[in-house]
């Protein structure tokens, strides 16, 4: 039976080492029908480098989106990228978030008429997210809790998501009392719904633009459903420089008179994009 074709979508910058990382993550994937939308904020050649070696294996489907580095514009890059992309189902991720190989299995066993998906990630500590290398990631030992935590992950109950036992990760869906938000870095659901919201609202800075993104698709009807222990990926650990006070502050602002009119749609979206391409 054929696979479903789907697109993942994530954003880079100038972070061409974690890059390469997560795309030997793709490269392991146990669905392989589905291309990937690389939405780079403004990268320098390193990572056009990185993507263009990738392209030239063959066992990736890629797209690379890439604009001027004219700031934090990563709600820009992202429309772009939704533009670019065919599935009609879109999963989200980061380029500093490795995927497990069952990443986009996950993402499709669990989709439903009506929800979003809502998944987490493992942070690691920077020494570890350098020592993790393509052996560990083509053999899966990067998601092996014993491992990981005999290199430097901290054992607590974050990083109980790294325990494969399927009736575990499920009890553990259900009980979380984290809430199923739209996170950027591990989330997924369908085309139709993020063209009635008109995608990811370009005023928004850096800190809490995925969130704003998922109130509107709240407002817009859609529930949420938790798939953080059961679709997994690795975050790497790097700096942010883009994050500021007044980013954070004006942020929140946008976010308050959201949730005050309920708002739905976002005029600074995607539609720009969608109507240039069909022109």
């Amino acid at each position: 039976m054929q696979q479903d074709f789907i697109s993942v979508i994530f954003t880079t910058y100038n972070q061409p080492k974690w890059l390469e990382k997560v795309l030997w993550g793709y490269e392991c994937q146990t669905h392989k029908n589905f291309e990937i939308v690389i939405a780079d904020d403004g990268s320098k050649n390193e990572t056009e480098r990185v993507i263009k070696s990738f392209i030239k294996k063959g066992s990736l489907n890629i797209k690379h989106i890439w604009h001027p580095d004219e700031g934090y514009q990563k709600c820009t890059i992202l429309n772009k990228a939704i533009a670019a992309s065919k599935s009609n189902y879109l999963i989200f991720s980061d380029g500093d978030c490795v995927p497990r190989k069952d990443f986009i299995e996950e993402h499709l066993k669990q989709r439903e008429p009506g929800y979003f998906l809502s998944g987490g990630a493992i942070r690691l500590p920077l020494k570890l997210s350098h020592y993790i290398n393509k052996k560990e990631i083509y053999s899966q030992k990067a998601f092996n809790i014993n491992w990981a935590t005999k290199n430097g992950l901290t054992k607590n109950i974050k990083s109980t998501k790294l325990i494969q036992n399927k009736f575990f990760s499920k009890l553990m869906n259900t009980i979380t009392p984290a809430k199923a938000t739209w996170n950027g870095g591990n989330a997924s659901t369908w085309r139709r719904h993020i063209e009635k919201i008109n995608g990811f609202n370009e005023e928004m800075l850096y800190g809490g633009q995925d969130r704003e993104f998922g109130e509107r698709l709240f407002n817009y009807g859609l529930k949420s459903k938790q798939i953080r222990h059961t679709a997994i990926c690795l975050h790497l650990e790097h700096g942010r420089l883009y994050k500021t006070k007044k980013s954070i502050q004006k942020n929140k602002k946008i976010r308050a008179e959201i949730k005050k009119r309920k708002n739905i749609y976002t005029n600074k979206g995607l539609h720009k994009y969608i109507n240039n391409k069909n022109q």
